[in-house]
């Protein structure tokens, strides 16, 4: 007999094959796509066995069909979407640390509606209890008693803004994988563990890669907890599916690329109990597969609505604020980044402004500015914090940011670190209000160079106003000089609300760069 295993990670609300960048485009991923690949995959398995599907989080946010959901429609209810996923014949979901991003009354609402169980062990109450849904969960079918472990990377705590996870406690996967996992053993013949979270080491040379202690501990768990039979992983956008310490396990990339497969082969011994004798581990693409009929029926109306929010005009521009080479827009100040720390400044009264361009989809503002053009570029749901800082935590940020860069044959080139094992192009900022050089010759903490504010070098007990991200200005990305302390003031909305605000107010706008800072190799400065 063989036990099938099936996953999605990371979905993050990218029901249709598009990115949204362009209206009609059709590219090859999509939770509509999955889909077809997951009803095909559970037909062909079940003839030899029973088969588990697995949700593995980060389904609630990411996509601007799921901010339209949670943000703009007048009901601000999670059920469209969820009805959408309920088309999946999914056994158990878990969550993930986006989830939390719309706050815990639409979490909570989202659980409700959702057809598939919902586990999570180790993100717990005042008390010390789950606080959402079961911990594990014992499937039985085909005779065969199948636990499955639900987790979720422990550093929510450390990007939510406070009102979002007030009252949680975020326990280690690991800490709560050693205790449940013996338990599970107890009661099933094959204990699966489903992680939204990923690997903090090569898994070839054992080697730490994992910047953020605790982010990801599947390696750790896998190599000190006897009795997991098979880990599914997310978080981290891999496409993984291979064995680590003789355990099957996959990451299914994001957006619905792949679905992760595990096969394992099933023994029955003469007490009537199951026991692995082999395993099997797949990734299965899903970009050549047509689109799921129930999903497009439960998505069609929603799908319209959304069409129609993203293309409607918000603003004109004098000048051109597109690029075409993102890397260059991180080396040279473009036009569109310091629109962005304009009307951040403008929103919280501040001279001194940070923001990333998040992904490498960005292309700018097009002329008109439509919603879409901001759901593409502006693409996480943060609102905007003030914070009180000293002139040594702006340099120490600085140096986070400069880290982002690299020299490879001469060249300024992008840190393999915040490529692999996941891309992390939103923990580079660029900063406005400030005039500054990053000399990427320089060893790591002495690269900024000519720090000034208002024309005079910035020193490092000086008083200073910032205006960030809500993710940053609670230290998210390792930018631990920033903190939930210092914040004097939060803005109400989101960044997309916060830029089409400004832009009612504003209807034409120029294309201005007044390029206030620099990057150079230059290792004779």
């Amino acid at each position: 007999m063989k036990l099938t295993i099936l996953s999605t990670s990371d979905t993050h609300g990218y029901v249709f094959p598009t990115n949204y960048v362009k209206k009609g485009s059709n590219q090859g991923f999509g939770l509509a796509r999955a889909a077809t690949v997951i009803a095909r995959e559970q037909a062909a398995a079940k003839s030899e066995g029973p088969v588990v599907t697995i949700e593995n989080g980060d389904f609630l946010e990411g996509s601007p069909l799921a901010y339209y959901v949670a943000r703009v429609e007048p009901e601000r209810d999670p059920q469209p979407l969820m009805n959408i996923y309920n088309q999946i014949d999914y056994d158990c979901g878990i969550l993930g640390n986006h989830e939390f991003n719309y706050g815990q009354k639409y979490l909570q609402t989202a659980i409700r509606d959702a057809k598939r169980t919902i586990l999570c062990a180790n993100i717990l109450d005042a008390n010390g209890e789950p606080e959402y849904g079961q911990p594990y969960k014992i499937i039985e079918k085909d005779g065969v008693k199948i636990g499955v472990l639900g987790l979720t990377t422990q550093a929510v705590y450390k990007w939510e803004k406070a009102t979002n996870i007030d009252g949680l406690q975020f326990e280690s996967a690991f800490i709560a994988a050693k205790k449940y996992v013996p338990i599970i053993r107890e009661q099933a013949d094959v204990v699966i563990v489903c992680y939204h979270g990923g690997f903090e080491r090569d898994l070839t040379t054992g080697e730490p890669n994992d910047i953020h202690v605790g982010e990801n501990e599947a390696y750790h768990i896998l190599e000190a907890i006897p009795g997991i039979d098979a880990l599914v992983t997310g978080h981290q956008h891999r496409q993984l599916a291979t064995d680590v310490f003789d355990i099957p396990t996959t990451q299914p990339g994001f957006r619905g690329q792949a679905i992760g497969k595990i096969t394992l082969d099933l023994d029955r011994n003469e007490d009537g109990q199951f026991s692995v004798t082999s395993h099997q581990t797949d990734l299965v693409l899903t970009k050549d597969a047509p689109l799921d009929e129930h999903v497009l029926t439960a998505a069609h109306d929603l799908n319209n609505q959304v069409t129609h929010w993203l293309d409607q005009p918000l603003g004109h521009i004098q000048g051109d604020m597109t690029f075409t080479d993102p890397f260059d827009a991180r080396v040279n100040e473009t036009p569109y980044i310091e629109f962005i720390q304009k009307v951040q400044m403008a929103t919280m009264g501040a001279d001194i402004s940070a923001t990333a361009l998040f992904s490498n989809e960005a292309r700018g503002f097009e002329n008109p500015i439509t919603m879409r053009n901001i759901m593409t570029n502006y693409v996480y749901p943060n609102g905007l914090s003030l914070l009180k800082i000293t002139g040594a935590d702006l340099k120490d940020a600085l140096e986070v940011s400069a880290r982002y860069f690299a020299v490879k044959n001469g060249q300024i080139a992008v840190n393999p670190a915040f490529v692999h094992p996941k891309k992390r192009q939103y923990n580079y900022d660029m900063y406005e209000g400030i005039d500054y050089r990053l000399n990427v010759a320089k060893p790591f903490g002495e690269r900024v160079e000519h720090l000034t504010y208002h024309g005079k070098p910035v020193t490092p007990d000086q008083p200073l106003h910032i205006v960030l991200n809500q993710y940053r200005a609670v230290g998210g990305g390792h930018y631990g000089m920033f903190s939930a302390d210092k914040i004097i003031a939060e803005s109400q909305g989101a960044m997309s609300e916060i830029i089409a605000d400004y832009l009612q107010e504003h209807p034409v706008i120029d294309a201005t760069a007044n390029h206030n800072f620099s990057v150079v190799n230059d290792p004779h400065a």
